[in-house]
């Protein structure tokens, strides 16, 4: 047994140091901190990698680079603007800052249930000091790690000799006082909390209050709020599991926290809606605020109508005063005043509604796409097949479909925009629905919080792609 570990080990060193990717390399979660200057990806092994953005570079200075084998490879690219072109942008680089591992496989021997090490999901804390601070999660576990440079070692101890050693207190004769001496810059992470034991379903969501001081996790069936400076005990404040679990008809598929309302919070589900809670109201929130919910078309209704409108993504927008909800097939925007219907519909990919039987059977119709504002909430980002992601403009109503691939990602290059044709003729620069890789996915992406800069996670590369700058 020993010697099959040995040698599992060896070749999963093999494959990274060759560029293959392996099933630990695929990104599961990508992130911003709330300056921008850093970038932090989760895998499905478990790690951690941060990226930090580098000072403003000269534009003849900028190469792709290639970082951790196959673990990720960041290509730089452009991104159509939408903003207006006299907008000042900073040119530097995103290069690694820091890796780490974060979760461990484990076993549950009273469930007899393995627990994968994979990364669901990764929160930013606001920095405080010089240290940053983040949470993450796999299916059961949430841990807070710190972030710290260390550039200075101490030397000249009294009680220790060079090498670390205790000394004989009868051998020292002269008090020394010790001095802090420069050293390479190292970044070191470490874990500072470790929030377990409180989910008996996976872990979907994790998000941070505004009041900085807590923050809550939402499985299946419940949601738990923490207290950062305690991790033996949470408070559940919802908790939709019914007393037979063969009545059950819906699970939480997304939670989130108002950006400025403490005692706000969003929870969607896999029936299609969404629920407003306040805390205020009761220290359970069986009862929700607002109901968010629109009416099915019956010329639409089919034998897939269920499993497409679930939410697979749910986020607040910058200013609050709007959510915005990923299903399989559409984007919407939901005004806070409104319940009955969203304001703003986007089709993602309509083109698919064709091919639901076999998406059903491959298992991609149960793909969880992730959806992302912009800073100024004004255009919206989402992930598709094919390496394709959407953007919608929500002022001009214009959208684009571009592609994150390294065949057409070179340093510098404008990205061009995509067309699926559905049928027909076929012109030269579209490609047809029926030639579409379903294996190449972007469920995973994130938007500076002020610049035009993106992070799309497809499959096991990242690429990062920064506005045009004249």
């Amino acid at each position: 047994m020993e010697e099959d570990i040995d040698t599992r080990k060896i070749n999963n060193s093999f494959l990274r140091d060759h560029s293959y990717a392996t099933e630990a390399d695929i990104i599961s979660t990508v992130e911003f901190n709330h300056t921008g200057e850093l970038l932090a990806t989760g895998d499905k092994g478990g790690r951690v990698v941060i990226f930090q953005r580098e000072q403003e570079v000269l534009l003849e200075e900028q190469t792709p680079a290639v970082v951790l084998g196959s673990v990720l490879r960041v290509l730089k690219s452009h991104l159509p603007s939408f903003q207006s072109k006299n907008q000042v942008h900073r040119r530097g680089e995103y290069n690694v800052y820091s890796t780490f591992q974060s979760h461990e496989p484990e076993f549950d021997y009273l469930k007899s249930l393995e627990i994968e090490e994979k990364i669901n999901k990764i929160r930013w804390l606001p920095q405080q000091n010089a240290a940053y601070f983040l949470l993450s999660t796999n299916d059961k576990t949430v841990k807070l790690w710190k972030v710290s440079e260390r550039d200075k070692r101490p030397e000249g101890y009294n009680l220790k000799d060079e090498e670390g050693r205790l000394r004989d207190p009868a051998t020292i004769t002269t008090l020394r006082v010790p001095v802090l001496r420069p050293m390479d810059l190292m970044v070191e992470a470490t874990p500072r909390r470790v929030f377990a034991n409180a989910h008996t379903y996976h872990i979907n969501s994790i998000s941070v209050n505004s009041d900085y001081e807590t923050y809550m996790s939402a499985d299946d069936l419940r949601i738990n709020l923490w207290n950062f400076e305690i991790t033996n005990q949470s408070f559940n404040i919802v908790d939709i599991k019914p007393a037979n679990m063969e009545e059950l008809t819906e699970v939480i598929t997304a939670a989130e926290f108002h950006p400025h309302h403490c005692n706000t919070f969003v929870y969607s589900s896999s029936k299609g809606t969404i629920r407003l809670c306040d805390m205020r109201a009761s220290a359970l929130c069986d009862r929700h605020t607002k109901f968010f919910e629109e009416p099915e078309d019956p010329s639409n209704r089919s034998f897939f109508s269920e499993i497409i409108s679930s939410i697979s993504d749910v986020k607040f927008s910058h200013s609050g005063r709007y959510i915005m909800t990923r299903d399989y097939l559409t984007v919407k925007v939901w005004d806070l005043n409104m319940e009955n219907r969203p304001i703003e519909t986007y089709q993602v990919h309509d083109y698919l509604r064709s091919k639901l039987c076999s998406l059903y059977e491959n298992d991609c119709i149960f793909d969880k796409f992730e959806c992302v504002w912009n800073g100024s909430d004004s255009v919206i980002m989402t992930g598709s097949y094919n390496n394709f992601f959407r953007m919608f403009d929500r002022n001009t109503k214009r959208d684009v479909t571009l592609e994150a691939s390294r065949e057409n990602s070179k340093p510098r290059a404008i990205l061009k925009p995509r067309k699926v044709c559905v049928g027909g003729k076929r012109r030269k620069d579209e490609i047809s629905v029926d030639s579409l890789d379903f294996s190449k996915k972007i469920l995973h992406t994130a938007w500076h919080p002020s610049e035009n800069i993106i992070a799309v996670a497809a499959t096991n590369n990242l690429y990062i792609f920064q506005d045009k700058v004249n």
